[in-house]
């Protein structure tokens, strides 16, 4: 059997001063003289040089010199110190140099490539970015300190249905495709299903899963296929529940990516990873248009809603009175919420529910839902929904379903505020929009 020497990640080299190890990664820079050759080599934890005197092996100078950016090698030599060396003071003085894959010149992009064409070699563009690969590392935290949390909470994690029987919710916003000899849906939101597992007894209910949306949108924060953070909660008290729930998820998840990628993070991105004070502010939304109004937005006063320009207006003035980046606005009328949101008693036009807006941007959206079968069914037939298409959700209230709230956080929303990014598209690695299902 043939004994290769273990390979070695670059950030762990000076552990091995002295040693002879072996390096795999790509080529990042070549710069070679008449008598000396430098090679940069880079695997996903950080950079090294090699130096390669040209006189003490030919055989080996050739194959450096036959190198193109990119390709895929395996270098190994000895691990020596130079203080000269702006990477760690530490080099490589190589023995062999294995070409693994030689890539193809020149490379489909550089750094003057524009973002669709990034996004058609999102795989270059990634693998090239330190700050690209970090994102990945910083999603990975979010989810396992998410679960963890969920976890620690009580929660059951799911993975409901993604193709459905049925349009979900309005019917609108839904991408149909053959199944078999009828028509599905792909899920728009896992919401009702949800529902039907705090209907069957599980307590608390947490799902982490890809979300479809039909909408023809080419915003900086809207894509057609997305990671969904659901969360459902039975036996509560009253919306409180909910929030109170995600502003302490959110308070653990930030922490433990401040701990362990706040350095990186504010090298890579120049963000300062805070963690936020609870209990986050709370707004009504009739309040929230009150200010917006007194400072000239929606001078016709015609908006029911926070548009996007009103959603940055008001957590810029949250974050003067406050300090505080985050904010929930409470108690949207009846009219811009889906049929299942529980109405308020004192004032049946609004809705016992929220949004969460981080920074100006909207990450969430959550309430108390209607429990009491014929409540429900009525405010579905206001909406002229028909109880066919919504049978198997319904028959979870008529069998003793307790009060429940929830919400859902979308993911790539959270990083991309997270970590000052300008669009979803940075904020996953292969974006699905409109006109875009490639790669």
């Amino acid at each position: 059997m043939i004994r290769t020497t273990p390979r070695v990640l670059v950030s762990d080299l000076r552990e091995h001063l002295g040693e002879t190890v072996s390096v795999c990664g790509w080529v990042n820079t070549l710069r070679l003289q008449r008598t000396m050759q430098f090679l940069l080599v880079r695997d996903h934890t950080g950079t090294a040089q090699v130096t390669h005197r040209r006189a003490d092996a030919e055989p080996l100078a050739s194959v450096i010199e036959g190198l193109t950016a990119e390709s895929a090698i395996r270098v190994t030599g000895r691990v020596v110190a130079n203080p000269i060396v702006k990477l760690g003071g530490l080099e490589i003085v190589p023995e062999t140099v294995e070409v693994l894959n030689r890539a193809g010149a020149p490379l489909p992009l550089d750094e003057h490539s524009g973002p669709e064409h990034r996004l058609d070699w999102r795989f270059l563009d990634v693998r090239r970015r330190p700050a690209a690969q970090l994102l990945f590392a910083v999603q990975t935290t979010v989810e396992q300190a998410m679960r963890e949390f969920a976890y620690a909470e009580g929660c059951t994690e799911m993975h409901t249905p993604k193709l459905m029987g049925s349009a979900s919710e309005s019917g609108a916003e839904v991408f149909r495709l053959d199944y078999f000899e009828r028509s599905a849906y792909l899920a728009q939101s896992p919401q009702f299903y949800k529902q039907m597992a705090i209907a069957a007894g599980i307590d608390r209910v947490f799902e982490i899963g890809p979300v479809f949306r039909a909408e023809p949108s080419f915003t900086s924060r809207h894509a057609t296929e997305f990671t969904g953070v659901d969360v459902e909660l039975a036996w509560i008290d009253g919306v409180e529940d909910v929030m109170a729930f995600e502003e302490r998820l959110l308070a653990h998840t930030l922490a433990r990516v401040a701990a362990t990628h706040g350095e990186a993070v504010r090298e890579h991105f120049g963000v300062e990873v805070s963690v936020p004070a609870l209990p986050f502010p709370r707004i009504t939304l009739a309040e929230a248009l009150a200010v917006l109004r007194a400072q000239g937005w929606d001078q016709e006063g015609a908006k029911a809603d926070l548009d996007p320009e009103g959603e940055r207006r008001l957590a810029a003035h949250i974050r003067e009175q406050t300090g505080h980046p985050f904010v929930f606005v409470t108690h949207y009328p009846v009219g811009v919420r889906p049929f299942y949101h529980m109405r308020s008693a004192e004032q049946p036009g609004l809705t016992l529910s929220f949004d969460l807006l981080w920074k100006g941007l909207e990450i969430t959206t959550g309430a108390q839902r209607e429990h009491r079968y014929d409540v429900l069914t009525a405010q579905a037939a206001e909406r002229g929904l028909g109880t066919e298409p919504l049978r198997d959700y319904l028959r979870c209230f008529r069998y003793g379903c307790p009060p429940h709230g929830g919400l859902g956080l979308g993911l790539a929303r959270l990083l991309m505020v997270l970590l000052g990014l300008d669009s979803i598209r940075d904020a996953v690695f292969l974006f699905r929009g409109p006109t875009r299902l490639t790669p």
